[in-house]
């Protein structure tokens, strides 16, 4: 399948759901053309690069918020499963 992210297009081979790789390929455009304004930047590797780090940001940002909320959440479910193990021994 073809997609075009930043006026290039692209042949991407993949299992993937087709929407899926558009969904991707605009989010990556999307990207790419908000730094090419806000820089004035013309060099398309260089948008790039720096929508790369913009991507990489993000998506560190967000498994740094899930470490948050799994580590907590994790130790709750271990203290209700430990408790409810406990219920079951004393019921038997």
């Amino acid at each position: 399948m073809k997609i075009e992210i930043y006026d290039q297009m692209y042949n991407v081979n993949g299992e993937q759901d087709e929407e899926y790789l558009k969904e991707l390929a605009a989010y990556v455009d999307g990207k790419m053309r908000t730094i090419a304004e806000s820089t004035h930047m013309v060099d398309s590797l260089k948008v790039a690069v720096l929508a790369a780090l913009n991507i990489a940001d993000e998506m560190f940002t967000m498994r740094q918020k899930q470490q948050e909320i799994e580590g907590p959440l994790r130790k709750r479910v271990e203290k209700c499963v430990a408790m409810v193990e406990k219920a079951l021994e004393m019921s038997n």
